[in-house]
């Protein structure tokens, strides 16, 4: 029996930018055996991994209904950066950068796991992302959040730095009970 196909949500959209890098610096987590590693050619396997791991509970679905060739030719681009954190030797979360032109540098998908949530991880993983994307040295960096995301997301990336510049609305299809099933048979 196929699965019903839920219903599309609404959510509101906050387009955020900031121009300068961050001051702070944030002690790594204690306790914890923290690494993040950038991954130049991902499996395509084990990204969706990653981005079902931390995007299935914000209701993450683009990367997941592209072709498998759109996809490759997305994170495989040269303007693409993606690291994965781990914890305790245990993939934990990811960050995927994209450099448009120059001057612009996007933080196109931001998570942790849930196993990771509630560790202290958030301030300091985002931080590390910033890092990461000033080290690509543009003029100013993005990012989007959206009301489906962490209910401190927007106040955090505002912490950080960053500053609103639009605001809009999508429509969310979720994913199907057959669309996880098919991405859980190619994992």
């Amino acid at each position: 029996m196929q699965g019903s196909k839920p219903a599309a949500i609404t959510a509101q959209v906050t387009e955020l930018e900031m121009t300068s890098p961050p001051k702070q610096s944030l002690p790594m987590p204690v306790n914890l055996h923290t690494a993040i590693l950038r991954v130049l050619e991902i499996p395509l396997p084990y990204y969706h991994f990653l981005y079902l791991g931390v995007g299935k509970r914000w209701h993450w679905t683009d990367r997941l209904r592209m072709s498998d060739r759109e996809l490759s030719a997305v994170l495989h681009d040269k303007g693409t950066s993606l690291s994965v954190l781990y914890v305790n030797g245990a993939p934990a979360g990811f960050f995927e950068l994209q450099q448009r032109d120059h001057d612009v540098v996007e933080i196109t998908h931001f998570g942790l796991m849930e196993h990771a949530l509630g560790l202290g991880l958030g301030k300091w993983f985002l931080l590390q992302t910033l890092f990461a994307a000033w080290a690509m040295d543009p003029s100013k960096v993005t990012v989007s959040t959206n009301s489906l995301d962490h209910p401190r997301a927007l106040q955090l990336y505002q912490q950080f730095g960053f500053s609103p510049v639009a605001t809009g609305e999508v429509t969310i299809e979720p994913l199907t009970d057959d669309e996880l099933l098919a991405f859980a048979k190619k994992l």
